[in-house]
């Protein structure tokens, strides 16, 4: 009989408290029932909750004394990348799953990506068809994926099982600003695409206002994308090739119609307000990047744990 195969389920939380003891209490019965023939462990990072996240977590380990659970506490709030990267880092299983703190993704979901994944698929994407938000997150979401990553689903993703092999990989990567789902598409491997329906959230509220949606897919569109280079590269092209017709139609205006029309102090004011305005919108991107180049130089960790339990 061979070797058990071990699968660590990997939680970023913050400001999670009302939902981590039921969220333990249903993967605690789930591989006790359905999932019987595996082993298992409960990777929690507590990302800097402000709430009593941190210190329920002890208490449920305190009440359960369950060594299958482990808890992680960053010393401040990384952000979730970090905590997610953490959770990574720290997994053990064969196999790991990353999956939210909040109850929105069903824990039953896991076992038909273990399913797949015992078909051979390295990794197992679960996508949501359907959930409850406003119509400007599905839109911002949509065009969001769409923009960043090719053949992925509509509206993205963040319920995922990795195999070990990829998993590997991609904690190798030392990227300091990280968007794990170009990472893990980035890896290639056989890919699995399952729907499920996203629950309503029960408890607590989204951490992520309109700002830091916009923060984030900015951060990720220069990290990831050389998007930005290219269309302000066009633009500038396209203003530069204005600026010399306009110029060929000055000298037009001169020699033909022995005009040069100086009361067209206006189009030219336009003209410098244009490029002025271009160039320093430019000289902003390239200076984003240069910050970003610096960052990764300066080599500091995405997170810093202060204790493992």
């Amino acid at each position: 009989m061979g070797k058990q195969k071990t699968i660590s389920i990997c939680f970023a939380v913050y400001q999670n408290e009302a939902s981590l003891k039921i969220l333990y209490d249903k993967f605690v019965e789930i591989f006790d029932s359905t999932l019987h023939n595996y082993n298992y462990e409960l990777v929690f990072v507590d990302d800097g909750s402000k709430d009593g996240s941190l210190n329920k977590l002890m208490e449920i380990k305190k009440e359960t004394n369950d060594s299958r659970m482990k808890i992680i506490s960053l010393s401040r709030n990384f952000g979730q990348m970090a905590a997610i990267i953490a959770g990574w880092h720290n997994a053990i299983g064969d196999a790991v799953i990353n999956i939210a703190a909040d109850l929105q993704d069903p824990p039953e979901q896991c076992i038909e990506m273990i399913k797949e994944w015992e078909k051979g698929n390295e990794i197992v994407i679960s996508y949501r068809i359907s959930h409850s938000t406003t119509k400007i997150r599905k839109m911002t979401s949509r065009f969001f994926y769409k923009l960043m990553l090719r053949d992925v689903p509509p509206g993205g993703f963040d319920f995922v099982l990795i195999d070990r092999k990829p998993m590997d990989i991609i904690n190798s990567l030392k990227d300091h600003h990280r968007f794990y789902q170009y990472d893990i598409l980035w890896a290639g491997f056989n890919k699995k695409f399952i729907p499920y329906d996203k629950a309503e959230r029960t408890f607590g509220e989204s951490q992520y206002n309109l700002l830091k949606r916009f923060g984030n897919f900015f951060s990720i569109l220069l990290n990831v994308s050389n998007f930005p280079i290219r269309l302000f590269s066009l633009i500038g092209g396209l203003v530069a090739l204005s600026g010399f017709l306009y110029a060929i139609t000055i000298v037009m205006a001169y020699f033909i119609y022995d005009n040069v029309p100086f009361k067209g102090w206006a189009p030219i004011m336009i003209l410098i307000l244009i490029i002025g305005g271009l160039t320093m919108l430019m000289l902003g991107m390239i200076g984003e990047y240069i910050w970003r180049i610096l960052d990764e130089v300066k080599g500091r960790p995405n997170y810093i744990i202060k204790d493992i339990k």
